[in-house]
Order: C-alpha cells, then structure tokens, then sequence
C-alpha cells in the first residue's frame, strides 16, 4: 500500500468517526449489544445535552432578543406544533393502540413534556430556521411550565408532578447554554470553538444515545411484542406526521428552514425527560414508550439528513 493510498484511507477513518449518522448507528447498536456502560455514562447525559445546547445557540445572534415582539409569533407557533398537533396524536393513537395502563401513563408522560432540547441543534444539522427553533422551544419550555402539570394532573391525577423537576431542566438544558453561548460570543472564545463544534455535537448525541438505549436494553431484547404498539405510535409521530407537516409546508410555500424547523418541533419530544419522569415515578416498563420513540426518532432524523444531502447533490 503507498503512502498516498495510506493517508487517503486513515482520512476516510477519520471522516467516519465524525459522521452523525454512523456514530448513531454505533450508538444504538452498542446500547443493544453492550449496554451495562450505560450505568456509567447515564450522569453525564445533562451535561452531554447541555454542552450540545451552547454549542448550538453559540451562533444565534443576541439581537434577536431586542424586539420581544418578534418572539410571540414563533412561540405561540412552537406550542402549537408540538402541544397541539404532536401531544394530540400521541393521546388519540394511546387510546386507540395501547391496552396496557403502565405502557399507557408512559404515553401521556410524552403528551405532558415539552419539545426535545436537539430540536435546535438538529435544526443546525439539517439546515433549518435556527433562530426560530430555539424562540419557539424556549417558549415551549416556558409553556410547559403550566401545561405539563395540568396534563398529568388531568390524566394521571393529582400528586404525581414535581415542578423542580422541569425547573432543573429548564435551567440545565435551556437557561444556562444560552447565557454560556453569550459568554462564548462576547469573549470571542466562539470562534475557537466553531471548528471543533461538529465532532463535538455528534459524539455528545453519540453518548445520549447510547445511553438511553442501554439503560432500557432488558425490555427491548426480552419483551419486544410489548413494543409493538409503542413502536407504531412512535412511526406515526415521527414519519408520518413528519411528511404531513413537510407537505402542507410545500402547499402553503413556506420557506424550506421554517418548514424543517415545523417538522422538528412537530415531530421531537423530551424523551429524555419523559423516561426519567417515568422510570422515578412509576416503573420500567412505564419508559418504553419513550425509550421506542427515542429510537425512531433517531432514525428519523437521519433519514432527514440522508434526504436533506440527495437534495443538495
């Protein structure tokens, strides 16, 4: 082998290893196959997803925040996507699909919780409306604040929501990256960081990934005709609902990043959350739901990137 062929291979090694979609291929794989790492990488999921958080509101501009005005369109947009269009196919489908009460209360857990975080990191990944992204999730966030704890409360009944347990999230996941990315920006430290800002938002996703499918690996290898029902409902709220909302996009001439930032915010749910609220609270078997739809919703967002690449070649 020469010299040139050698280098030519150790490059494609390298570009490998900093590709998304085969780092959340290998995530999930390995969660299956090795999972007991999970145990110990599971404390350092917030501080993976709240790395990812700076990183991606790093670019944002402050000055979209100097016309408060401008901030009520995107938010009350947010809400609707994900409260009113996601949570009420996720509830409609639970009712009509799911017969088993624990698998039900883990659906109405992801009705109550508000949009994932890496639907404004994602929303960097797939060229979409990032300012957009991260007004309309922090308003969710906001929102959620009441609508989380009216849902549960409705559904489940008085007693089983913690407020603090939101508050800790909001601040972790959404507060606290954003001040920091204002800091980076104003320090001028972002420039530093913007080279390395790929290879680091893909490995902390790697480790998320990897992580959530670990910890629940026993019920997806031992019991997977329990998740049948959770993993249709899970392809309807991702591929299907996702094509519906890429679509009416396309009817009503929407700008392309707005329209991916729609289908991102239709389509992404705090899993994360949902499974912690559910495992602390009730029982495994009640973080299926959320552990199925982190998966397809994983494989959905590759599938966007892989469509989002054929339709820049």
């Amino acid at each position: 082998m020469g010299e040139g062929q050698l280098k030519f291979n150790i490059k494609k090694i390298y570009n490998l290893w900093r590709n998304r979609d085969f780092l959340l291929f290998l995530a999930i794989i390995l969660g299956l196959l090795a999972g007991e790492g999970a145990r110990w990488t599971e404390n350092i999921v917030i501080p993976a997803l709240a790395l990812v958080m700076t990183l991606s509101t790093m670019g944002v501009p402050g000055s979209i925040f100097h016309t408060p005005r401008t901030l009520v369109v995107p938010a009350l947009v947010g809400l609707a996507m994900n409260y009113g269009i996601l949570s009420s196919l996720l509830w409609g489908l639970n009712i009509l699909l799911v017969q088993e009460e624990v698998l039900s209360t883990g659906f109405i857990i992801m009705v109550a919780v508000p949009p994932a975080v890496a639907v404004i990191p994602f929303s960097v990944l797939l060229n979409g409306n990032v300012n957009f992204s991260l007004i309309a999730t922090i308003g969710c966030y906001l929102g959620a604040l009441a609508i989380t704890p009216a849902i549960t409360i409705g559904l489940l009944g008085s007693g089983f929501f913690d407020p603090g347990k939101l508050m800790t999230i909001l601040v972790e996941l959404i507060l606290g990256p954003l001040v920091l990315s204002r800091i980076l920006r104003r320090s001028g430290l972002s420039g530093r960081i913007d080279p390395l800002k790929g290879a680091i938002t893909n490995w902390s996703f790697f480790v998320v990934t990897y992580t959530i499918v670990g910890l629940n690996r026993a019920i997806i290898l031992n019991r997977p005709l329990s998740l049948l029902p959770a993993a249709a409902i899970a392809v309807a709220s991702t591929f299907l609902l996702g094509y519906l909302i890429e679509s009416a996009g396309r009817l009503f001439r929407l700008d392309p990043k707005t329209t991916t930032s729609l289908v991102l915010l239709g389509t992404q749910k705090n899993t994360g959350l949902a499974a912690g609220l559910a495992l602390a609270l009730f029982s495994e078997k009640t973080a299926v739901p959320a552990t199925v739809t982190t998966i397809f919703m994983i494989v959905h967002m590759i599938w966007l990137s892989l469509k989002m690449r054929r339709s820049h070649s």
